[in-house]
């Protein structure tokens, strides 16, 4: 019965994508706008997370130095969130079916010099990111921008079929899948023959993963895993973010981050509390661009606001 609910799933899911994608291009922002706006007045749980997530962070995000003055309050960024999630859908639908060369072409790339000098260190690339912008379509835009088959870091869907029909979307600009479980071993493979992966880092794992640490003015569990990986194997970690601008998509590549010398527990989360600032930068200059419908603060305890220098 599982599988019959999970095929209908994928075939409706299928045939919205088809829908999307026939729409003229001129058209995309206004109907992902739309989308948008749906998905905020029915998904009520997520908006309640969203919104919930973003008032709590408020306070530290205007104290901050990168703060965009454009909102005042947490409904406005969880609205302007989902309408950004909303024409990330339309997007992604017109990529999966072979359309979205002009929105790759178009991007404005800023400091691909970064991470040219990253490779030319001979021992791959570790690009960290997180849930910015439409992640979807920058992870995509690299075998264009780079000239590189990049290996993306992603989660298993449930729905196998689903999951087909995703993972023949990230396969069809040139990267690569590796799923996140049981996902070390090949993601060394991958160093050793100087490959380049891309890891998005940015949501809550459990404590066996993590490193407790301070996010946006509250305590979270971020992955440790990038700084782990980048310790045994001497791979250079680049800070990848994207978002949207006023006409084109902006990819940006940030000088290579620095790790400690100290590779002891509180070494290595000294390291992922630093590169943990590239992303709460970008948070608080893009405060729409992130995904904040997620429990990013889930299982760590209480706000430790007042303890935070911004």
């Amino acid at each position: 019965m599982k599988r019959i609910s999970w095929a209908i799933q994928a075939a409706l899911f299928y045939l919205f994508t088809l829908l999307v994608a026939a729409l003229p291009r001129s058209q995309s922002t206004r109907i992902g706008k739309k989308t948008g706006i749906f998905l905020f007045n029915i998904l009520h749980r997520r908006r309640s997370i969203a919104i919930d997530n973003i008032r709590q962070a408020l306070p530290f995000m205007k104290r901050h130095h990168s703060w965009n003055d454009e909102f005042e309050t947490a409904e406005e960024i969880a609205l302007a969130t989902f309408k950004n999630l909303g024409i990330s859908i339309v997007e992604v639908c017109r990529l999966y079916h072979g359309k979205g060369d002009e929105l790759i072409d178009s991007m404005e790339v800023n400091g691909l010099e970064n991470f040219q000098r990253a490779k030319e260190k001979g021992k791959g690339v570790l690009c960290v990111s997180g849930h910015c912008g439409n992640w979807e379509l920058i992870s995509l835009s690299f075998k264009k921008h780079l000239d590189e088959n990049v290996w993306a870091i992603v989660r298993k869907q449930n729905n196998p079929y689903l999951n087909s029909i995703v993972e023949k979307m990230r396969m069809g600009y040139g990267n690569k899948v590796i799923y996140s479980k049981d996902a070390l071993r090949p993601i060394l493979s991958v160093i050793r023959n100087k490959g380049v992966i891309g890891m998005l880092a940015d949501q809550a794992v459990f404590e066996d993963n993590g490193a407790l640490i301070e996010f946006l003015g509250r305590t979270a569990w971020a992955n440790k895993a990038p700084v782990i990986i980048a310790h045994k194997t001497g791979v250079p970690i680049v800070p990848v973010s994207g978002y949207r601008g006023k006409d084109r998509h902006v990819l940006a590549f940030h000088p290579e981050f620095t790790l400690g010398s100290d590779r002891s527990e509180e070494g290595v989360r000294k390291d992922v509390q630093a590169l943990a600032r590239y992303l709460e930068d970008f948070i608080c200059a893009h405060p729409t661009e992130w995904y904040w419908v997620h429990r990013r603060w889930k299982r760590a305890g209480q706000s430790t606001l007042d303890n935070v220098a911004v």
